[in-house]
């Protein structure tokens, strides 16, 4: 009986139908551990008696394809396959399949909350309320004001639905998307410099260069608009967090909400921990049961059909 190892922690946390379908179809799921991801040290010694792999943000390189003779095809719980090299799975035959769209609008409405609460202060409020203090703190309205979305794929334009519902203005810069079917979604196309210099908030939505060099390095952060609020609820190694921080600190940038980080958990002498204006949350915009259940079950299904022999649905290019 094949053997799918599931790495991810959260795994049909909120539905049973994902393990459902696994079992039906005899595909013995293995799951070490449930409270974290795996270690790759455990990683690499239960993988090789995995048949599929279901992961969450666990490195999967040709070292850990290599440990495992068996697998047929690697499953990533969710959208971004960043961390996995689809390169080198391809050169042993081994499909990457994901969940595109399953949270979307978990991803989109929870980007959204990070731009009002970063905008108004509202966790510094708490902190202060339940430390006994009773501050108002002020912040700008966003009606009137200029978002830039950086990466308008399925979240970028749910989250430019939501901030034309509070008058915002857009501007959007996706290199993959026709200035056409921008304006079609009421965006102004722009330049990522443009943009950058333009809008009073900027949310990142575009997967990390494969290099690592940041998207918004010093100079581009260095470049935003004074007082400007950014957000990132995408993926770690999109922002210089040293420079990020330092900015914060001179007051060039009036904000940042920040969802994803270049290491996570966040490190205790993270500067981001200690700069002014920030909310910081644990990587968790996609965590709705809506999201849960929908990425569970397409991936399972996929597994399912690979361990067939069947053409997966939904395979990462």
């Amino acid at each position: 009986m094949p053997t799918t190892l599931i790495t991810t922690p959260t795994f049909a946390r909120h539905s049973a139908r994902p393990w459902q379908i696994l079992e039906e179809a005899g595909a013995g799921p293995l799951r070490p551990r449930e409270d974290a991801a795996l270690p790759t040290a455990e990683l690499l010694k239960y993988v090789a008696e995995a048949d599929a792999l279901i992961v969450g943000m666990d490195l999967i390189t040709a070292e850990v394809m290599d440990a495992a003779p068996r697998l047929k095809v690697i499953a990533k719980h969710g959208v971004g396959v960043d961390t996995i090299d689809v390169a080198a799975a391809r050169a042993r035959s081994m499909p990457v399949v994901c969940a595109p769209g399953s949270n979307s609008r978990a991803v989109a409405e929870y980007t959204f909350g990070l731009l009002l609460s970063a905008t108004r202060s509202l966790a510094a409020s708490h902190t202060a309320v339940a430390a006994g203090g009773w501050p108002k703190l002020f912040g700008p309205e966003l009606h009137g004001k200029t978002l830039g979305i950086v990466g308008f794929g399925r979240i970028g334009r749910l989250l430019a639905g939501y901030a034309h519902a509070f008058g915002m203005e857009l501007l959007a810069h996706d290199p993959y998307v026709s200035d056409a079917d921008v304006h079609a979604h009421g965006a102004e196309p722009a330049a990522l410099d443009a943009l950058l210099a333009r809008a009073d908030a900027v949310s990142l939505h575009t997967p990390p260069d494969p290099s690592g060099t940041p998207l918004l390095d010093r100079a581009r952060l260095a470049a935003m608009k004074p007082g400007a609020i950014l957000v990132n609820a995408a993926r770690g190694g999109l922002i210089d967090e040293r420079a990020l921080a330092d900015l914060l600190d001179s007051g060039h940038l009036g904000a940042a909400a920040l969802d994803a980080f270049s290491t996570e958990p966040l490190p205790a002498d993270h500067p981001l921990r200690t700069a002014p204006r920030t909310l910081l949350t644990s990587h968790m915009a996609a965590c709705t049961p809506e999201a849960n259940q929908a990425m569970g079950a397409m991936v399972a299904e996929d597994v399912v059909r690979v361990l067939a022999g069947k053409e997966p649905r939904h395979q990462a290019r």
